[in-house]
């Protein structure tokens, strides 16, 4: 599989307004932590400068900056942006998912 990240018009749009609102910043970055139910769960956090070994991807204006050990997990992933409802928030549509946790925060690959 590719290293590749494609980022929906609407994620690139989300971030594109933090970053206007929060008036600095490169983008995000995304990073993988081990918690949960299943044992891993996405990170996203603002991304003032770009890390030595980041994967950085760019589209429709929005710089996305993925750490390294999180690529082999998220590359071939969709970010998008969505409501369900009340709730609005990233999400990552992911073919190396093979489980999720009943809650949705946690999954493994």
């Amino acid at each position: 599989m590719s290293e590749s990240l494609a980022i929906t018009e609407k994620a690139a749009q989300r971030i594109i307004d933090c970053m206007k609102a929060r008036g600095k910043g490169l983008g995000i970055r995304v990073k993988i932590r081990t918690t949960g139910c299943t044992g891993l769960a996405y990170v996203i956090e603002y991304a003032d400068e770009r890390n030595e070994h980041d994967h950085e991807f760019t589209e429709h204006g929005a710089h996305v900056f993925i750490d390294p050990k999180a690529m082999p997990i998220v590359q071939g992933a969709t970010l998008d942006y969505i409501r369900r409802g009340l709730n609005e928030g990233f999400e990552f549509i992911n073919p190396n998912e093979k489980n999720r946790c009943g809650c949705g925060e946690s999954f493994t690959v």
